[in-house]
């Protein structure tokens, strides 16, 4: 996310580097690179005007034209703006002191509201909560039917009356059913069209008069650029939203939409669509995106990441494997399952300092290596995998027949394990370690 515009913003920053001293006019000519990155990343101009204007005023001030470093200053001064533009601190979900919250789902048609009803479902639920997912959306073509697809794979109960009732019949009924089953949060996934008319604006309010939602969520994709703030503006007039879903954000879009909407309506984004699995949403952390666009990694998310994707039993039976040297073929097949699990890679290095986006952005793992790594490990015996070292022709022979894979697959596949053993080593050896960014180790990744 963000690609164009961190580049833009780099070489940016560029004019201010290799100078001892900057001047006004030093600063002027960056500042005008700075307000053509964010006006191509399709940030509101009236959001980029007041940008340009209190990142100018700080610029020229003594913490910047008195240091002995003002490149760094200019840097912290953008980032610092940056975080403000999008609303300074995390905004969360607020729940309910008494149950049901209830969340209601409002939007254009396709960016995403049905999904990620089921998305922030799924993320509430992991946390011990107990949703409901109700389907108010009875005129898109097979959107009940979606939202049930939804709920059955994330194992969340759908209320539906079909698509003759009304939506707010159903809104209310759902509401009802919700209090009586004891689901402590409701999800409300209401209608959209391609474009905001008088019907549409009515419906929701009038579900908003007999719900009462907790909170009503707006959802916009956000690879509609400018267009994301008008609609932003139009849905918060009539129905006082109280925060925006950002979706589409691992596409390829220039992420104008993020730096407008808080600004221009005073309604905080609260989470991020980052790509089309169940689990593929964030909460917003201005500051941390702030740092993902200026280039300076994003380590606590990388870290809550690493956290939902790995169970932390396994993870200490890890630890424990890697001090007694017991790592075998099946944990070596497991940490690649964990690791796909936690995104592309190009989302996880984007989020670690110094990494630029978009780096890697037609790296992923090889799915059809790993598909052949799992089938070679699963052809062996289970004495095989903890002592690989017995795997000689013969053996190999019968495991390449067994997985429908080659001997030289086998082979390279032994190769890359016994690099990670020593990699693992290493690890495990403080000595060691101080070795450890020049070894380099093969994994199967495109």
């Amino acid at each position: 996310m963000f690609q164009s515009l961190s580049e833009k913003l780099e070489n940016a920053f560029k004019k201010f580097k290799n100078k001892g001293k900057l001047t006004e006019a030093d600063i002027k000519a960056g500042m005008r690179e700075i307000k053509l990155a964010l006006l191509e990343a399709d940030v509101n101009f009236k959001v980029v005007k007041e940008f340009i204007n209190t990142v100018s005023a700080r610029a020229v001030g003594t913490e910047v034209l008195e240091s002995l470093l003002p490149a760094q200053q200019i840097v912290k001064i953008v980032h610092e703006e940056l975080i403000n533009l999008m609303g300074g601190t995390q905004s969360k979900l607020q729940i309910s002191s008494k149950p049901p919250t209830v969340v209601m789902m409002v939007g254009l048609q396709g960016a995403g509201k049905t999904t990620h009803a089921g998305k922030l479902a799924g993320m509430y639920k992991k946390q011990g909560k107990n949703p409901l997912l109700v389907a108010c959306d009875i005129y898109r073509p097979a959107a009940i039917k979606q939202l049930e697809v939804v709920g059955e794979k994330l194992g969340i109960p759908v209320f539906t009356m079909g698509d003759q009732v009304s939506p707010v019949t159903i809104a209310k009924e759902g509401l009802s059913y919700a209090i009586k089953k004891g689901h402590d949060m409701v999800f409300i996934d209401t209608a959209g069209r391609l474009h905001i008319d008088e019907t549409l604006m009515g419906e929701l309010q009038d579900i908003k008069t007999q719900v009462a939602p907790t909170e009503i969520l707006l959802t916009i994709d956000a690879m509609i650029g400018q267009d994301a703030v008008t609609v932003a503006k139009t849905f918060n007039e009539l129905l006082d939203v109280t925060g925006v879903i950002l979706t589409k954000l691992d596409g390829d879009t220039r992420g104008g939409a993020a730096l407008s909407v808080k600004h221009v309506t005073g309604k905080p984004i609260k989470f991020i669509g980052v790509g089309e699995k169940l689990d593929a949403i964030e909460p917003f952390h201005p500051d941390r995106m702030a740092s993902r666009i200026l280039g300076m990694g994003d380590v606590l998310s990388l870290i809550e990441k690493a956290e939902q994707a790995y169970d932390e039993k396994k993870a200490q039976e890890l630890e424990k494997k890697i001090r007694e040297a017991t790592f075998t073929l099946d944990d070596y097949l497991d940490q690649f399952a964990q690791l796909k699990n936690m995104g592309s890679l190009d989302q996880i290095m984007g989020m670690m300092p110094g990494m630029k986006p978009g780096a890697l952005k037609d790296a992923k793992i090889d799915e059809k290596a790993l598909a052949h790594m799992e089938a070679i490990i699963r052809s062996m015996t289970p004495y095989e995998r903890v002592h690989p070292d017995t795997l000689n022709a013969s053996r190999k022979k019968r495991v390449a027949a067994g997985s429908g894979t080659t001997v030289e697959e086998i082979n390279k596949l032994l190769k890359q394990f016994d690099q990670t053993k020593k990699l693992m080593k290493q690890f495990s050896n403080p000595k060691q370690m101080s070795r450890f960014g020049r070894k380099k180790m093969k994994i199967p990744f495109n």
